[in-house]
């Protein structure tokens, strides 16, 4: 009956504790793919490829369904793998879905045309890579209208938080904040368009402004997820127990895991 979880570094594990706190009975495979993160300075082809990969091996490991808790693989690859490569027995969801469907206050199966929402002006910080593919901005158009999309490309974010250096992190968040308010000086709303970025949630509000909503997505997607395990329990594989895999070096991505998630995380090799 496990679940899938992978992202590409460690960003992931935000979602996974919200999902593993919403669903306290469901065992969770997370992968980190750390060999070769971060995902988001990479090419679309590439970025594919190694998704699939990963989509894979977890699927060996007995999960059935998967969440990409990676927004990069999310926008750059999961649309071409539901339309050509995931067989009929499994599905791949992205996190990005619960995130629109709440700023659009709609499902994501209702396909009446797009209609006048309340916020109008959207910030999105993400991955240069998510930002390159557009896939924000089409998922709202399709359901939104009249909706401004500024996105700032938040280039050494991610290897920040991954060589657990929080305070280049901490600079480079503000630098990226300032970059995309010399754009939009005043965002209604803020997409944090990466897994990693919720751990730099308070850095990003606080440059952003009190006036500011900051969307993240971790407790959306273990929403989305409950909901969509209600409406389809055959979806839970075969799975029966939680572990942690990486492609990377076990001891050093276990060591940042439990400085991300301030409890023991023990990863093994993938």
């Amino acid at each position: 009956m496990a679940v899938g979880v992978f992202d590409s570094g460690l960003g992931g594990l935000t979602v996974l504790d919200a999902v593993s706190r919403r669903l306290p009975d469901v065992p969770f495979v997370y992968l980190a793919d750390s060999k070769n993160a971060p995902y988001g300075v990479r090419d679309a082809d590439d970025i594919y490829e190694l998704t699939c990969a990963a989509v894979e091996r977890l699927w060996a490991a007995g999960c059935d369904l998967v969440i990409l808790a990676c927004n990069t693989a999310s926008a750059a690859a999961l649309r071409r793998m539901q339309e050509s490569w995931i067989p009929r027995d499994k599905r791949v969801l992205g996190v990005f879905v619960p995130l629109i469907e709440a700023m659009t206050e709609r499902q994501w199966g209702d396909n009446s045309p797009p209609r006048e929402v309340a916020v109008k002006h959207v910030a999105l910080f993400a991955t240069p890579a998510t930002v390159r593919s557009r896939a924000f901005q089409r998922e709202l158009a399709f359901r939104a209208i009249g909706v401004d999309v500024e996105a700032q490309a938040c280039g050494g974010v991610v290897d920040a938080i991954e060589d657990g250096d929080m305070i280049l992190a901490e600079a480079l968040v503000r630098s990226h904040v300032d970059a995309l308010m010399r754009k939009m000086p005043n965002p209604q709303a803020a997409i944090l368009g990466c897994t990693h970025y919720p751990l730099m949630q308070e850095v990003f509000q606080e440059a952003l402004g009190a006036d500011v909503s900051v969307y993240s997505q971790a407790n959306l997607v273990a929403d989305s997820l409950a909901d969509y395990l209600e409406r389809h329990p055959a979806m839970l594989g075969a799975g029966m127990e939680s572990k942690f895999l990486t492609t990377g070096d076990p001891r050093r991505v276990s060591d940042r895991a439990t400085q991300f998630l301030r409890r023991k995380i023990v990863f093994e090799q993938a």
